[in-house]
């Protein structure tokens, strides 16, 4: 069923029964581009309904776990309706697919860790940070409000103070702040990392499937009772692709300078 995936940036790999891990791997540190960003959506239902499949890893290949959205898509959510609305769309169900998928995720982060690859690595079940990992919300660097997952994730995991500090400021945080403030489960050296995330994968892998499965959905209704805030917040973000702050968001991006907003 994962056939289609073959030729996207990314791909998948089974190092042992029952476990599928999932990489990203494209150009620009593993960018999200209009391709990726729509697959990665309907991918988890594939996976919930994989009987080989118990536990899914999320990785990155290379230097990053992912940087995020393309400039191409951006560019293309400014201009154009119909595509901002699709990719709308497409962030809300991918939050809602990875709430609602039975099997345990866990996400081994490391490099820099931005935009829709931030959605996956910190919606996984069990996230793992490696020290040097730099995890960066940058929605209102970029003019827009910080939509998708963050709203309603980040003051669940760290508290309200400290997602508002670094959702406000979009202040990189490595992996050790990370597990510091509690935004991840474990930091690890980074050369530990895949294989800390491989031995929890083999301990879900290996648990009371149902159990575990059971426990997730539990635990997820604090997530399920947040919707109405995550689609306020995410439609507040693509309100922002038709305004003017993002267009000096992202042309100062590429002139690598900093913005002036007005």
């Amino acid at each position: 069923m994962l056939e289609r995936y073959k030729q996207f940036p990314m791909r998948f790999e089974r190092h042992e029964d029952g476990v599928l891990e999932m990489i990203f791997d494209g150009p620009n540190l593993n960018a999200v581009d209009e391709r990726v960003h729509a697959e990665l959506p309907k991918v988890w239902p594939v996976i919930d309904a994989d009987p080989e499949t118990r536990v899914v890893l999320v990785r990155g290949e290379g230097r990053a776990f992912s940087a995020g959205g393309s400039f191409d898509l951006i560019d293309a959510q400014i201009e154009s309706y119909a595509v901002r609305m699709r990719v709308y769309r497409e962030t809300r169900d991918l939050v809602s697919n990875m709430i609602n998928c039975n099997k345990p995720i866990v996400s081994a982060i490391h490099g820099p860790a931005v935009g829709a690859g931030l959605i996956v690595a910190m919606m996984a079940d069990i996230s793992i940070a490696a020290r040097t990992a730099k995890i960066v919300d940058g929605h209102t660097r970029l003019g827009v409000a910080a939509g998708d997952h963050a709203s309603m994730v980040w003051p669940l995991l760290c508290g309200m103070s400290k997602a508002k500090y670094y959702l406000l400021t979009c202040e990189a945080m490595s992996g050790e702040e990370a597990e510091r403030i509690n935004l991840v489960s474990r930091c690890v050296d980074d050369d530990k990392l895949l294989d800390t995330a491989r031995d929890v994968a083999h301990r879900l892998a290996h648990g009371a499937q149902e159990a575990i499965a059971l426990t997730k959905y539990s635990l997820n209704g604090w997530y399920r009772q947040q919707m109405p805030l995550f689609d306020a917040s995410l439609a507040l973000e693509f309100l922002g692709f038709g305004g003017p702050e993002v267009k000096e968001g992202v042309r100062s991006h590429r002139e690598r300078r900093a913005p002036k907003f007005v």
